[in-house]
């Protein structure tokens, strides 16, 4: 079971409400018990569904960073991902759809049919299960481990297909924080924490991401000074993060 807590890497670091991060917390707690009841057909469908969340907030991400495109992918789906206020919000739409709106993300693979199809049919696994057929598929921990494998494998692929938009998010941050005296908050550490990290549910990942921007793009800024502490103090949070 040690492989499955990286799916937290891919979650949002901080929720911007109480009750998103209870939520991911129940999640995690029902995998955790019918997992070691080897109860593990509920397990898969509770980590199913925390990978449903790490979908919602990519696309929640996509919708805020990417608004004019977001605005036009939507289009053919329900009046609801529109007008959608927080990422739970998207699960209004039935799931095996919702995965279409990846395809603007993953436009770059070579078989983005294939792709989504993968995501998809996950969705079809976890509603099988959650019906009485009479069938008991994870009988051993070896089908879930598989499956969370998989899981995280996904994950990762849609992570790397959303890293521009992350990385246009973090350059956007960078030029309307460089200066001290209008940004939010004057203290860095303040700034990257609630108007990064927290504004745009960023995960450790997406961090990740962010520093793999090359911040000398933005060298002939008067503030460059300024940007170069800025990610040099993520950079820090970075490291103190992922070495805990």
């Amino acid at each position: 079971m040690d492989e499955a807590i990286n799916i937290f890497k891919f979650l949002p670091y901080s929720y911007r409400n109480q009750s998103e991060q209870e939520y991911i917390t129940y999640l995690w707690d029902c995998y955790q018990e019918n997992y070691n009841n080897q109860k593990y057909q509920f397990a898969f469908m509770a980590y199913h569904m925390l990978f449903m969340s790490f979908v919602y907030f990519n696309l929640w991400q996509v919708k805020s960073i990417k608004e004019d495109d977001f605005n036009k992918i939507k289009l053919g789906f329900t009046e609801a991902l529109g007008n959608a206020i927080n990422p739970y919000d998207f699960s209004i739409e039935n799931e095996r759809k919702v995965f279409d709106l990846l395809k603007y993300v993953c436009a770059s693979h070579s078989d983005v049919k294939a792709l989504i199809g993968n995501y998809k049919k996950l969705v079809d696994e976890r509603n099988n299960i959650a019906h009485a057929n009479g069938a008991i598929p994870f009988r051993t921990d070896i089908y879930l481990h598989k499956r969370i494998n998989d899981i995280l494998q996904y994950a990762s692929e849609i992570q790397s297909f959303t890293k521009s938009i992350i990385q246009e998010c973090f350059e956007k941050f960078l030029i309307e924080s460089k200066d001290e005296e209008t940004r939010e908050y004057s203290i860095i550490d303040e700034q990257i924490n609630q108007v990064l990290i927290h504004n745009h549910y960023l995960s450790i990942k997406d961090v990740g991401d962010c520093l793999e921007y090359d911040i000398h793009i933005l060298s002939d800024d008067i503030n460059f000074q300024e940007i170069e502490r800025i990610y040099d103090s993520l950079s820090n949070w970075y490291e103190n993060e992922t070495n805990n």
